[in-house]
């Protein structure tokens, strides 16, 4: 029987499909957002830009090294006042220009180093630093000022680069990613939670994650690619490869399991007293 099985098939002609069209490319920097909302961010539901972290439109809300703006976006969308400080002028302008067209109750923009922040004490009942501290000469002095400008009661939102996702860089990234002005210090939990304890604030929560961006850095290194057309095989499969675990019936618990290992980021919720 299985001799002639065999014969049958190797005489059939071979069945003629049309050519599937390749499959959808994956924006890794959508898929890097589906992640990050995965991880607690920019919930709509409850207004929260981070868990633990709700904004209204009561709020003056401060972000100081605002970067692409993403963060007060989400703030200003949901009726904040918004003040936004950095040291880069164009990047205030960009962010300024995003904020244009949102139902913010205000939008105030500060090109400054931080040292000091050309901003009253008491002003904030929403400060937001993300991924800045590793840049600065002085991470006591950045966050005294954070605390200074901030009301007493006011929350903060704070985070910096996980130090098991800047180990696994280390032999890996170009030079200048550990020299100024980019990161010039690693940050272990402990010395985080110890700066913001020191700087005056109350730690409310103390998470991590991204997994997802910890591999995208290690493999945009390898790939040699700009940030801004990062174009590579490397980085179209790995984030293909990352939106079908999210997609499997257990992908949401082995992301939370892998950010557990090898984080991008670490996010401490904190509140002044008072």
């Amino acid at each position: 029987m299985l001799s002639l099985l065999k014969k049958l098939t190797a005489s059939a002609p071979a069945a003629v499909t049309p050519d599937a069209p390749p499959p959808a490319k994956v924006d890794p920097y959508m898929l890097g957002l589906q992640d990050a909302m995965l991880s607690g961010w920019f919930n709509q539901e409850n207004g929260e830009l981070f868990t633990g972290f709700p904004v209204t439109a009561e709020d003056t809300l401060l972000d100081v090294g605002c970067g692409d703006g993403g963060n007060v976006h989400y703030c200003a969308m949901r009726g904040a006042k918004i003040i936004i400080a950095d040291i880069d002028a164009a990047k205030v302008e960009a962010t300024r220009q995003r904020l244009s067209d949102t139902p913010a109750r205000g939008v105030e923009c500060h090109v400054t180093d931080c040292n000091p922040l050309p901003i009253a004490d008491g002003t904030a009942s929403r400060v937001v630093s993300t991924e800045v501290i590793e840049h600065v000469d002085d991470p006591a002095q950045f966050l005294s000022e954070l605390v200074r400008v901030g009301q007493p009661g006011a929350l903060y939102l704070l985070s910096v680069p996980h130090p098991s996702s800047e180990d696994l860089q280390k032999d890996i990234a170009a030079p200048e990613y550990f020299q100024k002005p980019n990161h010039i210090r690693i940050i272990s939990e402990e010395q985080f939670k110890q700066m913001v304890g020191d700087a005056g604030l109350e730690v409310l929560s103390h998470s991590q994650y991204g997994f997802y961006w910890s591999m995208w850095m290690l493999l945009f290194w390898e790939a040699k690619v700009d940030f801004s057309n990062p174009d590579h095989p490397l980085l179209d499969q790995w984030a293909s490869t990352w939106q079908t675990i999210l997609n499997s019936p257990r992908g949401v618990q082995i992301k939370h399991a892998l950010d557990a290992v090898v984080a991008k980021s670490q996010v401490i919720i904190a509140r002044k007293p008072g």
